[in-house]
């Protein structure tokens, strides 16, 4: 009888508590429309995500408060800063489980997902979609995950070709379909309207070309006598700019100022007036296609070493390349853009020869190559072993790989031709990806 009480009176065994499984919610909608009201589509698909995470709370489920949500960005890439926050998250180890409404609310893109899933598989994080009940735990699951992005990346692939094929037809029927309002015109309803004002602008275009014969000339005149060049979106947002060579052979070339709308190859009557008289865009258009040039062979840009990294200290500017071969011996350079766009005057800067500063930098890597082979300590990478032996390296690469050595190793180099100063930006050679050789 005192055993039977005594096993009546025992405390019943503690069940440990599960462990704290930590979940992200992430949520999206690709464009703002509706994200000012009280209740939103963020709202409802964080509120189903909650639901879900509650009743898997004896599991040990908790949903952290941070709002991983991305309003207004489309799920194409994975360029938002909602999902840029929740990486950085999950690479830290601050989230076991990332739950979803729907598995396209995280990326419409397979290959970004794909991207996706090997990165939280990195950070040992889960990923849930709650309104299609599975999960990247099983074989099933990863194969249903991959079946719904590829429908998913189709979807959006068909919404494409349906509003290429819908705009096409429009602009056969000579509609204007939207984006950046030529100047001269100002967007009422949806439709070109001209804007008398600019309108003088785009005759005076055609006026100065027929005159002077030279686009460049006519962009000097333009901004001398400070005639405006406007850009200006469908939302109606405008912006000034000067006049550049570009501007006024896109203005000379444009069918929309004698009243046609272009699609694809082709040119139909449009919906809008007319700003310049038929003879007078055919006169313009004849004496550009007289001084046109035959196309120079086009400049490698592999064959320059900065090519994309070379900026004018003065202006801003890129210094893009260009060469030159007189006599049947090539030369490169490297000249800023802003000439090439608005005229010597608009820059003080000359031309550099190409090897000069290509050398200069190169030795700036060959003074650091210990350095940064350091900053890579761990790695057995080609980059990793060419900068441990640079010096006996470098001379033996080829063109492609010398390019993306130094692409790799350098950010940008600024250049100050009137104080003749020169200023390099390494990248953080820790931080660059394993780079392995590749052939010539």
């Amino acid at each position: 009888m005192d055993a039977v009480a005594r096993s009546l009176s025992t405390s019943p065994k503690k069940v440990a508590s599960p462990a704290l499984v930590r979940c992200a919610v992430y949520t999206r909608k690709s464009t703002s429309v509706g994200l000012n009201q009280d209740f939103n589509s963020l709202d409802a698909q964080r509120g189903a995500c909650l639901e879900y995470i509650a009743r898997r709370e004896h599991d040990g489920w908790q949903a952290l408060a941070e709002a991983y949500e991305d309003g207004g960005f489309t799920g194409a890439n994975l360029d938002r800063p909602g999902m840029q926050r929740l990486l950085a998250d999950a690479d830290a180890g601050l989230i076991d489980v990332v739950v979803v409404y729907k598995v396209d609310r995280l990326s419409r893109s397979l290959l970004d997902f794909a991207r996706l899933m090997a990165r939280f598989q990195e950070s040992d994080t889960a990923f849930v979609s709650v309104t299609q009940n599975f999960s990247t735990a099983d074989a099933m699951g990863r194969l249903t995950l991959n079946m719904l992005m590829s429908f998913a990346e189709f979807e959006r692939e068909m919404i494409s070709e349906r509003t290429r094929d819908k705009m096409g037809a429009a602009r056969r029927r000579g509609k204007w379909t939207g984006g950046l309002v030529p100047l001269g015109y100002r967007a009422v309803e949806k439709k070109l309207v001209v804007d008398e004002d600019e309108a003088a602008v785009v005759r005076e275009v055609f006026d100065l070309y027929i005159e002077l014969g030279s686009a460049m000339r006519v962009a000097q005149k333009l901004n001398n006598l400070g005639r405006p060049k406007r850009a200006r979106s469908h939302k109606g947002v405008t912006t000034v700019h000067p006049w550049s060579h570009a501007n006024v052979l896109g203005i000379l070339k444009h069918p929309i100022y004698v009243g046609l709308v272009r699609a694809g190859d082709e040119t139909f009557p449009g919906e809008h007036t007319a700003i310049v008289a038929e003879e007078r865009f055919e006169q313009a258009n004849a004496i550009l296609g007289g001084r046109l040039r035959p196309t120079a062979p086009q400049v490698r840009s592999d064959e320059y070493l900065l090519a994309g990294l070379l900026r004018c200290a003065h202006c801003g500017g890129a210094l893009t390349p260009v060469s030159t071969s007189p006599h049947g011996k090539r030369y490169r350079y490297y000249r800023c853009v802003t000439i090439d766009k608005f005229g010597r005057h608009a820059c003080p800067a000359g031309q550099l020869r190409a090897e000069a500063i290509e050398e200069f930098v190169v030795d700036r890597l060959r003074e650091t190559a210990a350095d940064l082979a350091a900053a890579r300590a761990g790695k057995t990478d080609w980059l990793t072993l060419t900068l441990r032996s640079f010096d006996e390296t470098w001379p033996h690469l080829t063109w492609l790989n010398r390019n993306r050595l130094v692409r790799a190793l350098v950010d940008r180099v600024e250049v100050d031709q009137v104080k003749g100063e020169m200023t390099i930006d390494l990248a953080d050679a820790g931080a660059v990806t394993d780079l392995p050789e590749v052939g010539s």
